[in-house]
């Protein structure tokens, strides 16, 4: 069983920047694979980035390449999402969720465990 909790949402305006972080509860946490999604009003649930449990793998959605960091400290059981040069397409409730396993899946139906949700909200 694993429980996350996502913090470090809020407001900031757009070319602003904000770090989500994921706090998962549980001994095993290394051999998760991790994942951020997204899920804006009236919208389906996004893939946005995604890590392996060695950490070596990543993937990110081709919208946020280039401007999104995802990184883990297994150590800590932290997941981290760092977000740069945010635009307001970006506002949605980013969720962190976890699966068991080598590489992080792109899809929600992967995951078995989910957090509850920050919101973060670009201004323009």
């Amino acid at each position: 069983q694993v429980q996350l909790v996502e913090s470090g949402g809020g407001l900031v305006q757009a070319g602003g920047s904000l770090r989500l972080s994921c706090a998962a509860s549980g001994r095993t946490f290394s051999r998760y694979a991790m994942g951020w999604f997204r899920q804006a009003p009236g919208k389906e649930r996004e893939f946005v980035a995604g890590i392996g449990w060695s950490a070596v793998s990543t993937r990110y959605a081709d919208s946020v390449k280039g401007r999104f960091t995802i990184s883990r400290d297994n150590a800590k059981n932290t997941v981290i999402l760092q977000m740069n040069n945010l635009k307001p397409e970006d506002t949605a409730v980013y969720y962190c969720a976890a699966v068991y396993g080598t590489m992080a899946p792109l899809t929600t139906s992967e995951y078995d465990y989910w957090g509850q949700g920050t919101q973060v909200t670009v201004s323009s």
